[in-house]
């Protein structure tokens, strides 16, 4: 820090240059038969020195050459220096010879010394004095210059405080400041987060009303259509014909039933309501079970099931695992064509279960990929084939539900692998 000069007015200045003055008097003229002058003299000698000796900070002189002139209590005691040790020894070489980093302060560069060399005061605040022992404290301190009656400089005076408790509370302020400024920052990123979730919830909200009316427009079209050609042509329309017209309606109907199961489920794991509840499954029973029912609905499509074990037990939900393992295979007959053979295949790896569901199928494409697990996300070579688009959205979130990871590659024209990884043990929570 570079040292600051301030006017030389200050009490301890007038103090100090009193206190050379009176010490400069003779002997002769401090006795009590010099005379009134001379006893006045001596009174005020004391009165000063009683004052020197109760400042708190530490003050002392120093001459021309930078030996010390006299040192009161207080800077002994900081600097654990007996003051009759200290008179005539150089100040700079007993307190002030090294920087706060342990290298060599050359005299020449010390505003102290500077301080009666070129008459101007001297301010430091960030410098440290060295006691006795080796030890060294931080000070701060002003060092004025002296002139004796003439104007002639004749030495300096300085005076120290040790700013130790100063500095550890500045410390203690700086490390309080950084560490809000810190829990500052974390809360505003926090919120930034929490703003950016909402903002994207509510897009993905308003997506999906949108998604939902365009989703239900078609089957509602469908059913309205129908009715329509029933009510028109009821007459001209054969028993066959009204048949295909019901089933029609029949169709759209469990379309939009099935929609409204899945937005409800969609809604429940989103509000964080859906209970995850796992209990001890026999996996190859209950996969043999769930490939008996897929197969009852498409007997065209075979499905190929693969295990090394007879029986593998873990603790899992089965309503979450019968739905993935239902949407994986639903979609897997769907955009297969018939007689394709669809594989289904259980593993144990370590503490992990690992579920395949392989197709034949159409593949797809690699840029609907990225989007493949959005809620009525489809692929735009599927246009034409019925689906809801959600399936493979509650399959993921199922999957996230039970601390799983779901990938899938795909080749088009060549079929689709899904693979599933669940813990083999799961602890029972809800869905928060």
């Amino acid at each position: 820090m570079v040292p600051q000069s301030v006017p030389d007015n200050t009490c301890n200045t007038f103090l100090m240059t009193d206190y050379y003055w009176l010490s400069a008097v003779p002997q002769t003229l401090r006795s009590p038969a010099a005379g009134p002058v001379a006893q006045e003299l001596e009174q005020l000698r004391r009165q000063h020195q009683l004052i020197l000796n109760a400042v708190g900070e530490g003050v002392y002189g120093l001459d021309l050459n930078g030996h010390v002139t006299f040192v009161n209590p207080a800077a002994a005691a900081m600097i654990d220096w007996p003051i009759e040790e200290l008179i005539g020894k150089s100040m700079h070489a007993v307190l002030h010879h090294s920087h706060v980093d342990g290298s060599h302060y050359q005299r020449e560069d010390c505003p102290i010394y500077q301080a009666f060399q070129d008459g101007s005061t001297r301010r430091v605040t960030d410098e440290v004095f060295w006691r006795k022992d080796g030890t060294s404290f931080p000070v701060e301190y002003i060092s004025t210059p002296l002139h004796d009656e003439t104007g002639t400089l004749i030495g300096a005076v300085v005076t120290f405080r040790d700013i130790t408790q100063r500095r550890w509370a500045e410390d203690i302020l700086q490390r309080t400041n950084e560490e809000l400024e810190l829990k500052v920052q974390q809360r505003t990123a926090k919120l930034r987060e929490a703003n950016q979730q909402l903002r994207e919830l509510s897009e993905m909200r308003s997506r999906f009303v949108s998604m939902v009316c365009h989703e239900f427009r078609n089957p509602l079209n469908n059913i309205a259509l129908s009715v329509s050609s029933l009510n028109r042509y009821d007459a001209q329309l054969s028993t066959a014909e009204k048949a295909d017209y019901l089933l029609a309606i029949n169709a759209n109907v469990e379309r939009m039933t099935q929609m409204i199961d899945d937005i409800l489920v969609i809604g429940k794991i989103e509000a964080k309501v859906l209970e995850v509840s796992p209990e001890p499954l026999e996996l190859v029973a209950f996969c043999q079970t769930l490939l008996a029912e897929q197969e009852y609905h498409r007997p065209q499509l075979p499905i190929q099931f693969r295990c090394r074990s007879r029986q593998l037990m873990a603790n899992l939900d089965e309503r979450l695992l019968r739905s993935i393992l239902s949407n994986l295979l639903s979609n897997a007959m769907r955009y297969s064509p018939d007689e394709n053979i669809i594989r289904l295949k259980l593993a144990k790896r370590q503490a992990t279960l690992i579920l395949q569901v392989e197709d034949e199928g159409m593949g797809i494409p690699r840029a609907d990929q990225r989007h493949l697990f959005e809620p009525f996300h489809r692929g735009r070579n599927v246009s034409n084939i019925p689906g809801t688009g959600l399936g493979l959205s509650i399959v993921k979130q199922f999957v996230d539900l039970q601390q799983g990871t779901l990938q899938v590659t795909s080749k088009v024209g060549k079929g689709s692998t899904f693979t599933v990884r669940l813990p083999m043990s799961l602890s029972a929570s809800s869905g928060t």
